[in-house]
């Protein structure tokens, strides 16, 4: 008979135990994805930096060929880490590129957090690459997009049929805070949620403005 105890399972996320890759949020990319809108993907995109940044994950942020054809990476991004170095690579599956797993072996965590375009190629192989070295993936679906939604379905099958977690770009911010007596990210939890969390967002704005009401204790 299991015991039930008052702590988390190993399987949620925390801000220690996983380092997040973000790949590809760029223009040329974007220019063809049609499973999710640009607004949107340019929110969700900015709501999981944000969310990273807020908690000091471990992130890498990577391009393809940058300079030469795709484009920068997102702003929304990129302003949420103006010092950070993007990789840029030529492979499609950014876990042939060492300095990719070279910066997932220095970080030294379990668990790989993936979003990005195109999710049938660039999303896909390192998923499955990482799945077969032993960790932990989970992927941000709504923070991936690709050309059909065709595309964007399938790959999402096969990665949960490799054993990929899915999840939310809203569902990752609200993971890594888990509790709203947490006061030192409290704030910007709420902060980040009401400039991208969509509808929730607008409650928080709601409650606060009207009844001067908050999550916390």
């Amino acid at each position: 008979m299991p015991v039930a105890k008052p702590e988390p399972g190993e399987t949620l996320l925390n801000p220690v135990n996983h380092t997040l890759i973000m790949i590809d949020h760029q223009s040329q990319m974007a220019f063809a994805t049609k499973s999710i809108d640009a607004v949107t993907l340019r929110n969700n995109s900015a709501l999981v930096a944000k969310a990273a940044k807020e908690f000091k994950v471990s992130t890498i942020l990577t391009t393809v060929a940058e300079k030469s054809f795709s484009g920068p990476i997102f702003d929304e991004i990129k302003s949420v880490f103006p010092n950070e170095n993007v990789i840029d690579r030529t492979t499609m599956n950014s876990w042939e590129d060492s300095h990719i797993t070279d910066r997932v072996n220095a970080f030294g965590k379990s668990k790989i957090v993936l979003a990005g375009l195109w999710t049938a190629v660039c999303i896909v192989g390192p998923a499955l690459s990482a799945l077969d070295q032993g960790f932990d993936v989970y992927v941000i679906a709504d923070a991936c997009g690709d050309v059909s939604d065709e595309a964007h379905e399938r790959a999402m099958q096969r990665m949960i049929q490799a054993g990929a977690r899915p999840m939310t770009s809203l569902q990752y911010l609200l993971e890594l805070q888990r509790d709203w007596a947490r006061g030192e990210t409290y704030n910007e939890t709420v902060a980040t949620s009401i400039a991208h969390g969509g509808g929730y967002g607008l409650g928080l704005i709601y409650a606060k403005t009207m009844f001067n009401a908050s999550e916390g204790h």
